[in-house]
């Protein structure tokens, strides 16, 4: 455990520290790291063949190999360094040549003094390139033996975690077990008799025995009652329900239940020091259980954040009371169990306790991990059925990515829990605890992910003042996916990874990927995303300075204000990426059949996407429309809201967006209403019946259309006779308005007035007449008598008035079906 916090410092180091992966590296030799400019390479030889020896032999032990390992790398560290070495002068000597101009090609001549210059500045350049040839090929050579020590020790692990041992259920070996714990503590009380059986130590021994008992009480003190005080002072600072800022005082004041008790722990082992009675034995073994203490700690204190005793709103895990009381029992339990494994780990370690004694002491303990796993995996099953329960059956979300990832998480503690401990009875200890051990401590930082969340989203509330949902806004899933990508090497190391493996990951990563001649690293990244954003920011404010402060006091219109601001910011944005490139040391020409094969693509795949956007350009230079008009495009209305370089959005009359492509306002027709000048015309036609006073009407609608006050009288409003209707004379008023996107108001007080007017006049409106012409009506009356005076025949006993109705029913009957041929026949009415 101790080596594993050690890894997990060092993974701290690596991910914060710049250089943090050479430290890692280079842990023993770093201040024997070889001058860039001069490596010596008559040392690395030595290295070299030693390391390629142990290689082919493979002799060598596992610590052997780790030490080796760490010298290789600090030697590619030295190479890498190296590689930079004359690159000024180099760049300068190139930069000459590539003045003096491309080689002649054959049969062509030069200059002799260009010739001569040429050749000098190429053996200059071939002199300078030497060393660093020689750096890359050291380079490369100790990157390959790095690989292949990595390679065995690998294998050496694997073979061992695979060693099958003795097997804990045979009695023999309980004994061996109880034998070496008591050997461990035997060793401390000895330490203390001996001490205190000497009468000379006695002597130094008694003057600092009040002092230690002092502190020694106030260390007991904290270690037993800090955490409760610390709930006690929670209680009376903030009470429920708590804000996010209290919750957040309040969770930053819940640290002292793990600071507190450590504290304790310090005083006594410093208590235990002054008296003199601690020994070699006692140290070690509290320094060990000053780690265990911190593990019971941490885990104790991440089980009462994720099952709270109260706080039912910020629930990370959706469980009720009871279920809670026992998820904070089993997490406690679960620091015991993390916190007796490192202690047996470690006095296995130390005092060398043979393979027996060890699967004796771990298998109980196992086997209650086990039951605790399987405990937990259970509140975890309750947790996805409880969010499933809450969702409709029918919504996908039902089956939500995490749901299905909490899901598969209670499956494997469950495994984990029946695995492990089947391992370790069969003998198979070292994969057992493989197993066991990585899954516990995986389990609780597991869970210290889900509390910083929760951390996060309590500081996202305070700043948004957002109490809804809020968890799923994109700063805290943002937040939680960082969180977790950073957590990667934690996890690693606890999964058995060397500080090596990630120092190897992280020196791949710092090295970049190359795609042809273009090599992308973290470096060149972080330049060109720094330079583009410091671009992007200078045009966003260049922009708003125009449209703010600059432009609105010109003369132009609006229209051509928004062309030159978003003219601007495509420009700013080109440019701004083009510098970053170019800074970031990216060569443009090797993007050149990218490029070729990208205009291909646009020729034929993107030719609608290039002309819109070449329309769109062209719509913001010429402004044949703009922002606020009013137009008519493929028989739609609507006022212009916004144009973009692809599409320009239109708001129609009843308030829905209409987007249409730039290409169809370019090359189609477009009717600007409000071009230049809201001023339109408004028709507004009327129908009279026949008959009616034809001057009188006229006067009539030039009054209405001189009232009204929208309606320009220069020029004058006209007064049409239009036409004689099928159904009336026709009228039109046509008149200008002051604003054209009053028309429909203007129409519909104009046809208010004009029906008043002619209620007034007795002026009617007519409806639409229609005549009926029937063809040959005298085949009509001799069908219809004739059947009646069949029906007649049929009735004999009838009485005539009987038989008169019969044949008026039949007359009627035949007379209607006859009607209706003739309609089917004449659908227009007009007899022909």
């Amino acid at each position: 455990m101790m080596a594993l916090l050690r890894n997990l410092l060092l993974a701290l180091t690596l991910a914060l520290v710049p250089g943090g992966a050479a430290m890692v590296a280079l842990p023993s030799a770093v201040h024997a790291q070889q001058p860039p400019e001069a490596p010596d390479y008559d040392r690395w030889e030595s290295l070299a063949n030693r390391a390629s020896e142990a290689i082919e032999n493979q002799r060598a032990s596992l610590k052997a190999f780790e030490i080796m390992r760490d010298q290789l790398a600090e030697w590619r560290s030295v190479f890498a360094n190296a590689q930079d070495i004359n690159s000024s002068a180099i760049s300068t000597l190139e930069a000459q040549i590539k003045a003096l101009g491309p080689v002649p090609a054959e049969g062509e001549e030069e200059s002799a003094d260009i010739a001569s210059r040429r050749d000098a500045l190429n053996a200059q350049l071939a002199d300078l390139r030497a060393p660093v040839r020689q750096a890359e090929l050291a380079y490369s050579e100790a990157d390959e033996m790095i690989r292949n020590v990595d390679r065995i020790i690998r294998e050496r692990q694997t073979e061992e975690l695979l060693e099958r041992g003795p097997s804990p259920l045979n009695p023999a070996h309980w004994g061996a077990g109880w034998l070496a714990l008591y050997s461990a503590f035997e060793a401390v009380q000895s330490e203390i008799l001996a001490k205190l059986s000497a009468p000379q130590q006695r002597a130094e021994l008694a003057p600092k025995l009040p002092a230690a008992a002092v502190l020694g009480l106030i260390g007991l003190l904290l270690l037993v009652r800090g955490r409760f005080w610390v709930e006690w002072l929670m209680r009376i600072v903030l009470p429920r329900p708590a804000t996010s800022g209290a919750w957040l005082i309040q969770f930053l004041m819940s640290l002292g239940e793990i600071i507190m008790p450590v504290i304790g722990m310090l005083i006594l082992i410093q208590a235990l020091t002054l008296s003199g009675l601690q020994g070699g034995h006692s140290a070690l073994q509290l320094d060990i259980l000053l780690v265990a203490l911190i593990i019971f700690l941490v885990a104790r204190w991440l089980a009462l954040r994720l099952f709270p005793k109260q706080d039912d709103s910020r629930l990370q895990l959706k469980l009720g009371n009871d279920d809670r009381r026992a998820g904070r029992i089993y997490g406690g339990a679960l620091g015991i169990i993390v916190a007796l494994m490192h202690i047996v780990r470690e006095f296995a370690e130390t005092y060398g306790w043979q393979p027996e004694a060890r699967v004796a002491v771990i298998f109980p303990v196992m086997v209650v991990s086990g039951l605790v796993l399987i405990r937990l995996s259970r509140l975890l099953t309750k947790h996805c059925r409880a969010v499933s329960a809450d969702l409709d059956n029918d919504d996908p979300a039902s089956n939500s990515y995490r749901n299905r990832i909490g899901r598969l998480l209670a499956k494997v503690l469950v495994a984990v829990a029946v695995l492990a401990p089947v391992l370790a009875a069969i003998g198979y200890y070292k994969a057992a605890v493989g197993i066991m051990m990585p899954s516990l401590l995986s389990l609780m930082l597991l869970a210290a992910l889900l509390v910083l969340r929760g951390f996060i989203v309590e500081i996202y509330v305070l700043a948004t003042r957002k109490s809804e949902g809020t968890s799923d806004d994109l700063v805290p899933m943002l937040s939680g996916f960082v969180l977790f990508i950073a957590s990667l090497p934690i996890f690693a190391l606890i999964w058995g990874a060397r500080v090596a493996d990630l120092s190897e990951l992280w020196v791949k990563f710092k090295r970049g990927v190359t795609l042809g001649d273009l090599t992308i690293s973290p470096t060149i990244f972080l330049t060109l995303a720094v330079i583009f954003s410091i671009g992007f920011l200078v045009t966003r404010v260049v922009q708003g300075t125009l449209k703010n402060s600059l432009l609105p006091k010109t003369k132009m219109e609006m229209g051509a204000r928004d062309a030159i601001v978003s003219g601007v910011g495509y420009i700013g944005i080109f440019l701004a990426a083009l510098i970053a490139v170019t800074s970031a040391g990216i060569d443009l020409s090797s993007l050149a059949i990218v490029a070729g094969a990208l205009s291909v693509g646009i020729g034929f795949g993107l030719q609608n996407i290039v002309s819109n956007f070449v329309a769109g350009i062209i719509l913001l230079i010429e402004r044949p429309i703009s922002q606020g008009d009013w137009i008519e495009v493929n028989g739609q209305h609507g006022t212009v809201r916004e144009i973009s370089v692809r599409s320009t959005r239109i708001e129609t009359f009843d308030r829905s967006d209409l987007i249409i492509p730039n290409s169809d306002l370019v090359s189609g027709v477009v009717t600007n209403y409000t071009k230049g000048s809201t001023v339109g015309r408004l028709i507004v036609k009327v129908g009279v019946a026949y008959g009616s006073d034809t001057k009188r009407i006229e006067a009539i609608l030039r009054e209405v259309a001189t009232g009204h006050p929208m309606v320009l009288m220069n020029p004058e409003p006209t007064v049409l006779f239009k036409a004689f209707g099928t159904d009336s004379y026709d009228f039109e008023i046509r008149a200008i308005l002051r604003d054209v996107n009053w028309i429909m108001n203007v129409g519909s007080d104009m046809h208010h007035e004009i029906a008043k007017r002619f209620a007034e006049e007795n002026i009617e409106i007519p409806y639409q007449q229609r005549d009926i012409w029937l063809r040959n009506p005298e085949v009509l009356t001799g069908a219809a008598a004739g059947a009646a005076q069949r029906k007649a025949a049929e009735q004999p006993d009838a009485t005539a008035s009987n038989r008169a109705s019969a044949m008026d029913e039949t007359h009627i009957d035949q007379a209607q079906r006859i009607d209706e041929g003739d309609s089917a026949g004449d659908p227009d009415g007009d007899g022909r």
